[in-house]
């Protein structure tokens, strides 16, 4: 018995040992004010310590048995500290919720994320886009405040900055980027953004001197990110332009969460209300999701998913537009036969696998596809005249037309039609061998199979003679002359293409951030490759590669004042996309090389008090330095490319921004932007690129009666000078440098907050989290904008008329927005 009594003490001696040895786990998801998860929070209990990852999410081992004191800490938040004393293998599941480190009136806005300013980055706060919806509702509405970001179509979603075009946008959901259909010519056919607001949780952007982890584009970034639910919920939109509606769960046990969004646009309000009496159906709709499921801690699969349905139907009866001066007034009358029929529909998966191997170590695998197919369809005969009007004060007929000085017809067609099918696989990993150094790294490939049909001509009549196109170069000097040369489209483009692109890229990048003395200072290097190949029917096949190096540097002085001083550089390559290899005749061109843009951003951010409130005054000057630029023509938001390197060019400028509580306990900003961006062609001589945009002034302002706070309102203004654009697309650049009129917008939106989330509420109030009634006034000033000119030729006097072509009038619109 002896041996057995020695075996159970020693059994008990390592059960004991083992029950000293065991632990408890505390895991949960850390919540901000708003109930959105709070990234990389620090979370230290004695010696251990872990962080929460992109969701918020955090786990951490504790010892059991005894009272342990963990401390959650973020530079944005104030500090939480809990005891707990939990059981051997007890898991408890603590979700805290961090109040923002400065006082606060409702929701502040006010952006104190150290981490951005360091990366060059403005991120811009959910609740701001949702509440200053404008003509375009999204995003894009509210980088047109921002300096250095030019949109001069409230019909566009579209955007340039610093001198870029259109296609030189990053644009990124969830890290998985996200694409815009080829054909659309005109801002009034494009119908809704990408980026869903009522889904969004954060938005950043970039206008230059971005990391290497970003793609390969020369202008800009902009990263969506979009929520993870923690609990159910409802929010609705609804005005006289469409409405929205989305809906987000999680599950029971917190394993499967998912968001899902409806939007419907109809633009008829905005597009009746301009200069030509149409009868048009802008349909445009799409459905979003979102979804997540935690496999376990380790494991997360994402999945997000858009179909997009958008119709534009017109058919113009008639147009009159009055211009010249008030000593030469000149109308043009148009009356249109025929219609416009095109379609658009998209659709877009990608699957996004998180791997969480550890603290330091994440490992991401994405694979996407995307598919549109376009129709652009039209045949429309315009007839019109040029007459002198009745300018005299009081007479019966003022304003109209008396006497006709030309005549003429003009009739366009198109069939026009795109298949396109992009995939993407791709693997990211992020190592973290210290808090303060981070590995980033990545390798992509990608598939573009593009099918294209591009079939359109015009033919331009006056005074019953055709008009030979400019680039023949044939005098015709009907009816003096007999004219002998070709009876030919004044333009014709008709070219079938099949072609496919192999791209594989790949990026690794170092981030740290130190001490230099008593000053804070943060490091980035990292460098892009990217390889690709052009092939298909007819098309010789062309592989090319490029290798682009960039760096950033800041520094946080410790002085008294809270300032950061910011470098950021590089060189930076744009492959040609397909578009950039179909010239002006719709011709695939595999040997255009890759745009080059070797770039320069010194930054400053100025942080103080005003009035006792937050501000900031964020600086930025700038120089591009292009060479192998691809010239293009710009008509509305149709790019044109010659699918030639054979342009040189460079741009310049300087942005600031001053935002802050301007109003406690709302945001609002000032913007200013000067921009200088020639081109040269050929080595014909320097002249201003069609993006030439060279003043910029922006403001948001956001207000509410002190006396009635539920009463609020917001104003958008805008003004840009005029960039080049008012020639004839086929006409010689060198030849024609006009300018677009400035364009000057005020939108203003007021409402009343029926119901507050930080109030209750006995009545049937009790069911809504928030409800809001507004009313907006676009274009408050009632300003003539233009976005190109119609050039109309008149043979009698053998002159050209710029006609502009007016943007929007005046509109009003009424909003109700809800949430449960």
């Amino acid at each position: 018995m002896k041996p057995n009594f020695y075996l159970l003490l020693f059994a008990f001696y390592c059960f004991s040992l083992l029950g000293f040895s065991q632990q408890a786990t505390i895991k949960g998801v850390i919540l901000d004010d708003t109930q959105l998860p709070v990234p990389n929070v620090s979370i230290k209990a004695g010696a251990s310590g872990t962080s929460s990852n992109s969701n918020g999410f955090y786990e951490l081992k504790i010892p059991s048995n005894t009272e342990v004191t963990i401390e959650f800490t973020h530079l944005s938040y104030k500090r939480v500290v809990v005891t707990f004393n939990l059981k051997n293998g007890q898991e408890l599941e603590f979700n805290p919720v961090m109040k923002v480190d400065i006082e606060q009136i409702a929701t502040v806005v006010i952006n104190t994320n150290t981490r951005q300013s360091v990366n060059g980055v403005t991120t811009i706060t959910p609740e701001v886009i949702r509440t200053i919806k404008g003509a375009q509702p999204g995003v894009e509405n509210i980088l047109k405040t921002l300096p250095g970001v030019n949109v001069s179509n409230e019909l566009s979603t579209q955007y340039s900055v610093r001198g870029g075009n259109f296609d030189e946008n990053l644009v990124y959901v969830n890290e998985i980027e996200v694409y815009r259909p080829f054909l659309i010519r005109s801002g009034q056919q494009e119908g809704l953004s990408f980026v869903n607001t009522d889904l969004v949780q954060n938005v950043d952007f970039s206008a230059g001197g971005f990391q290497a982890k970003y793609g390969d584009k020369l202008s800009s970034v902009l990263d969506i990110t979009y929520r993870t639910p923690v609990k159910f919920g409802v929010r609705t939109d609804l005005s006289l332009l469409g409405g929205s509606i989305a809906a987000e769960a999680i599950s029971k046990d917190s394993k499967f969460s998912g968001i899902v969004g409806l939007r419907y646009r109809d633009n008829s309000l905005l597009i009746n209300s301009m200069e030509t009496e149409t009868n048009v159906k802008p349909v445009f709709a799409d459905a979003q999701t979102y979804l997540t499921y935690k496999f376990s801690d380790k494991f997360h699969l994402n999945f997000l998913g858009n179909f997009s349905v958008n119709k534009y139907h017109f058919e113009p009866q008639n147009r009159q537009t009055n211009f010249g001066t008030l000593t030469d007034p000149i109308a043009l009358l148009v009356f249109y036969e025929g219609q416009e029929k095109d379609e658009y529909v998209t659709n877009f998966g990608a699957f996004k696998a998180n791997y969480f191997v550890s603290d330091k170590l994440t490992l991401k695998l994405i694979a996407s596809g995307y598919h549109t197919t376009e129709e652009e369809y039209f045949d429309i005969l315009a007839q019109y005249r040029l007459g002198e009007v009745n300018s005299s004060i009081g007479d019966e007929n003022l304003g109209e037309v008396e006497f006709s000085e030309g005549i003429g017809s003009q009739l366009t067609h198109a069939r026009n039609d795109l298949d396109a099918l992009i995939f993407n696989a791709e693997h990211k990993g992020d190592y973290k061998p210290s808090e303060d150094t981070t590995i980033e790294w990545s390798v992509k490939y990608t598939h573009e199979d593009i099918r294209d049909r591009l079939v359109e001509w015009e033919v331009i009549d006056s005074a019953g003679f055709s008009i030979t196109p400019p680039t023949l170069h044939i005098p015709n000097n009907q009816p003096y002359n007999p004219y002998e040369g070709p009876l030919v489209a004044f333009q014709n483009v008709r070219a079938t293409n099949k072609v496919q692109i192999d791209r594989l890229q790949a990026y690794a990048q170092w981030s740290k951030r130190s001490t230099l003395g008593n000053h804070e200072v943060f490091y980035n290097l990292g460098a892009r490759a990217h390889n690709w190949t052009v092939s298909g029917d007819g098309v010789e096949t062309v592989t090319q590669t490029v290798i682009s190096p960039r760096g950033q540097f800041a520094i946080k002085p410790d002085w008294d004042k809270d300032m950061l001083f910011r470098v950021a550089g590089g060189l930076y390559y744009q492959p040609p996309f397909y578009r950039e290899l179909r010239d002006s005749s719709g011709v695939v061109q595999p040997h255009v090389k890759a745009q080059k843009s070797t770039h320069i951003v010194l930054g400053n951010e100025y942080s103080f008090e005003l009035w006792d409130r937050p501000f900031k005054l964020v600086s930025e000057a700038y120089y591009k330095h292009l060479s192998d630029v691809n010239p293009y023509t710009l008509e509305n938001v149709r790019i044109r490319y010659r699918a030639k390197n054979n342009a040189k060019a460079y741009a310049y400028g300087l942005d600031m921004r001053l935002n802050g509580e301007f109003v406690k306990g709302t945001e609002s900003w000032f913007s200013f932007g000067y921009l200088k961006t020639e081109e040269n062609i050929e080595d014909q001589g320097y002249i201003a690129r069609p993006t030439d945009q060279r003043l910029k002034f922006g403001i948001l302002f956001q207000d509410y009666v002190p006396s009635i706070p539920e009463l609020k309102m917001y104003l958008n203004l805008v003004y840009n000078t005029g960039v080049p654009g008012g020639s004839p697309s086929y006409a010689n650049p060198y030849q024609y440098q006009n300018r677009l009129r400035d364009y000057k917008r005020a939108d203003l939106g007021v409402s009343y907050v029926l119901v507050d989330q930080n109030k209750t509420y006995d009545s049937w109030k009790r069911h809504f989290k928030d409800l809001t009634l507004g009313f907006e006034i676009f274009n408050m000033f009632d300003v003539q904008n233009s976005i190109t000119n119609t050039w109309v030729r008149d043979v009698y006097s053998k002159r050209q008329y710029a006609i502009p072509n007016y943007l929007t009038p005046r509109v009003f619109n009424v909003r109700l927005s809800a949430r449960l």
